[in-house]
């Protein structure tokens, strides 16, 4: 089967066409731009929350979050000069979660500073009191197989588990004690009578 291809007649140019469509297409465009509205509403609460971070000194406990959420937001505002409104919604959420993230961190930094400062003064009392009345002193009624911790200002951690030593023998676990005769009689299989 052969196939010939040949130029069409010549004619007008055809170039008129995509001409024609280009009243379509900006309209598209423009229309497309439309649907999505300024984030106002999402640059005002990101606007607040940062507001809120850098009053529960963020700047002091959290810079890095708070620096993040303030770069997210510089970049919102210049997405909103841009119209660029769905980039400028997205950066403003993300700027609005940096700016909550760096209030929850300077709150509890603040919280480790109070607790520090109440240590502190708690040992400050406990020392003044021991050289008021020494015969008061909780260390002094302390037993002697207790160790004394001194107060370092910080939480304690929580005591590791310790492991208990392997049965001697070899035998495995043996989880009910045995009588001394019932363990040396050759009928004991081990477990409850």
């Amino acid at each position: 089967m052969v196939h010939s291809f040949s130029r069409p007649e010549a004619g007008p140019p055809r170039s008129g066409g995509w001409v024609r469509s280009l009243p379509l297409v900006v309209l598209l465009a423009l229309g497309g731009c439309a649907s999505v509205p300024p984030p106002d509403a999402l640059m005002s609460a990101a606007q607040t929350q940062l507001q809120a971070a850098r009053d529960a000194d963020a700047a002091d406990y959290a810079p890095v979050d708070l620096g993040f959420a303030q770069n997210k937001f510089q970049q919102a505002q210049s997405a909103m000069t841009s119209r660029k409104y769905a980039e400028a919604a997205d950066l403003a959420t993300e700027a609005q979660a940096d700016a909550e993230l760096a209030t929850a961190k300077a709150r509890l930094g603040t919280i480790r500073a109070r607790i520090q400062a109440k240590t502190a003064e708690n040992a400050r009392l406990r020392e003044a009191m021991e050289k008021a009345h020494p015969e008061l002193s909780a260390r002094s009624q302390m037993p002697a197989s207790l160790p004394a911790v001194a107060p370092t200002g910080e939480m304690p951690a929580p005591p590791a588990s310790v492991l208990a030593a392997p049965v001697p023998g070899g035998d495995g676990f043996q989880t009910v004690p045995q009588p001394a005769q019932a363990a040396s009689s050759p009928n004991v299989q081990g477990g409850q009578p």
